[in-house]
């Protein structure tokens, strides 16, 4: 298998992390959320945080691996 080949398997493992973690948690305390008549405002920025370390930890293993 060519590095570009891993290159992509890998970031397939990535985003189905991803939406794991995403589908498991939706909207986490901390997340801000504004709505007020037509307008609504969501920031979610302890999924960010969360989503965050799990990578940091997924590249921090794989950095090791290698």
């Amino acid at each position: 298998m060519t590095g570009m080949g891993k290159v992509f398997i890998l970031i397939g493992v990535i985003f189905i992390v991803i939406g794991l973690i995403w589908s498991m948690f939706g909207k986490l305390p901390g997340d801000i959320s504004f709505k007020k008549g037509n307008v609504s405002f969501y920031f979610p920025i302890m999924t960010s945080i969360v989503v965050s370390i799990v990578l940091s930890l997924i590249f921090y293993v794989i950095g090791k691996l290698k």
